[in-house]
């Protein structure tokens, strides 16, 4: 409806534009001298209500512009150059062709807005009035050709600057969205972290508690003490757990409280995983001679104990392995973590591309194992060989 209205206005000022031309170039307000007024051939007359609804025929078609530009271009001009033709000794300006045109400009581009505007610019140009002097005529037509190439280059040059808005916007939007994407991925990369961080946690601590209390079961008939010194290993292995997880939601943790820290946990403490697989029943070898911790970034070496965690973790609850070896190792370069026990293994050998995946299909450990190295820049391999399973986990110290 507000075009409509906006369309009805234009064809109105149109029309007042026109009427006012129409008036000034009829009368001897402009051109006073009536010896020159006789030599460009204009009279001074009143234009009749025939002439003022001819001009208003110009113009009328202008209010459906937008639905049908080419017919209402065509529709004005036709008018204009009849009104032209048939009024003797009236000037008439092409106020509606020129708004037709600016509207095919506008909506349809350049090269069809020159084709009409060469169209009718020549049907102006050849239109012949035998009541009009040459010099009037001369006028009119140079007067209204250029406002015709006026309004063609008007049109134009509103369509270039909505295209070029639009394209800003889009640009903007596009924008927009690839932050929001890459703050989507931020998300879920860090719950996914977050996610493996409990996993390693609980899986561990959890499958240490089983174990112990299996144990504690079997010998507080036989052994009341021993039973006793289990169930407080126990409950020592749940309060650091517990204590683990409450640091991690601390540091998780909006609001103006202090996050809850520990120290972060690296290969130095791997001396408490084999212990862990000494408490499970496993034979334990740990070898780290060739390991030189101070020349090891950090971020490595809590990327290699994190491995060797889950991995102790996995051959405790899946591998049903009576013996393991972990061996850690540096260069100059990178780290490497071999573990190895003679368990059942995952029906996957290790030179596979493909990973082992849990026997109940629910684990994500050795996959969360492989993300660690991955997002490091490292080579990870997991399977069967001759007589077990093995994890090997290289990390370089820089990424490529």
């Amino acid at each position: 409806m507000r075009r409509w209205l906006a369309d009805v206005a234009i064809a109105a000022g149109a029309f007042l534009f026109g009427w006012g031309q129409l008036m000034l170039t009829a009368s001897s307000i402009i051109i006073q001298d009536v010896a020159l007024r006789q030599y460009l051939g204009t009279l001074s007359i009143t234009p009749s209500p025939q002439v003022v609804v001819a001009l208003a025929l110009t113009v009328l078609p202008v209010v459906f512009r937008r639905i049908a530009p080419w017919t209402v271009f065509a529709t004005s001009t036709l008018a204009f150059l009849v009104a032209q033709s048939y009024f003797a000794g009236i000037s008439f300006m092409a106020v509606g062709p020129m708004v037709a045109l600016y509207t095919i400009a506008f909506q349809k581009g350049l090269p069809k807005a020159v084709v009409a505007g060469v169209t009718a610019g020549a049907a102006i140009f050849v239109l012949q009035d035998p009541d009009q002097a040459l010099t009037l005529a001369f006028f009119t037509r140079f007067q209204n050709i250029a406002l015709l190439a006026a309004s063609l280059l008007a049109g134009w040059a509103m369509r270039t600057r909505n295209a070029y808005v639009r394209a800003v916007e889009e640009r903007a939007e596009a924008a927009e969205r690839t932050r929001e994407e890459e703050a989507a991925k931020r998300v879920e990369a860090e719950r996914v972290l977050i996610a493996r961080e409990v996993h390693d946690i609980t899986a561990h601590s959890l499958s240490a508690v089983s174990i112990q209390a299996a144990a504690a079961e079997r010998l507080i008939d036989t052994n009341p003490a021993a039973a006793k010194e289990v169930i407080a290993t126990v409950r020592a292995t749940s309060r650091q757990a517990l204590g683990d997880i409450r640091s991690m939601i601390g540091v998780l943790r909006h609001g103006d409280e202090p996050a809850e820290r520990t120290p972060a946990q690296g290969t130095d403490q791997l001396e408490d995983i084999a212990n862990y697989l000494r408490g499970a029943g496993l034979t334990v070898t740990f070898d780290e001679s060739g390991y030189h911790r101070d020349q090891v970034p950090a971020h490595v070496d809590m990327a290699l104990f994190g491995i060797a965690r889950e991995a102790s973790t996995n051959i405790v609850k899946h591998g049903g392995a009576t013996a393991v070896s972990l061996v850690l190792e540096s260069s100059d370069d990178n780290a490497t973590l071999v573990i190895h026990d003679n368990g059942r293994g995952a029906g996957v050998a290790l030179e596979s591309s493909r990973l082992p995946e849990a026997r109940d299909g629910q684990g994500h450990g050795i996959q969360g194992m492989a993300e660690r190295v991955h997002v490091l820049g490292g080579i990870f391999h997991a399977g069967d060989d001759a007589d077990g399973f093995t994890v090997e986990a290289t990390v370089p110290f820089e990424r490529e």
